[in-house]
């Protein structure tokens, strides 16, 4: 089973979008399942947190910074937030600086197999 297959399926399992994230990369992270699912599980059930942002771009940029053993990844980060806004604009309804773009929410399926995909391009 692909990446993406396999974070919508732990998102209809009843994982928060981050969480589903999170564990489609386990393995590449060295994490066990009840490790991924607390690293998600801060970040709610997606839209609200950290400053308006989905879950799943918090969680992408998460594996970003575990798979590069916390090293900066500024660069890398900055392109997965812009091929979010590129591919599903509507995965985040206010932008970083809180500014609203009125763009409706995409469904969970969409927004967590939209982060495994970029993410598995940046990795």
């Amino acid at each position: 089973m692909d990446k993406k297959d396999l974070a919508v399926q732990y998102k209809h399992s009843g994982f928060n979008c981050a969480q589903a994230v999170v564990a489609a990369f386990a393995d590449e992270l060295g994490l066990d399942m009840e490790t991924a699912r607390a690293l998600g599980a801060g970040f709610g059930v997606g839209m609200g947190t950290m400053g308006g942002t989905c879950g799943a771009l918090c969680a992408a940029q998460m594996v970003l910074g575990l798979s590069n053993k916390g090293k900066p990844v500024m660069g890398k980060a900055r392109s997965l937030y812009d091929q979010f806004l590129n591919r599903c604009g509507a995965t985040i309804c206010v932008d970083i600086k809180g500014v609203v773009t009125g763009k409706m929410l995409c469904s969970c399926d969409a927004c967590v197999a939209n982060a495994v995909d970029i993410l598995g391009e940046l990795l």
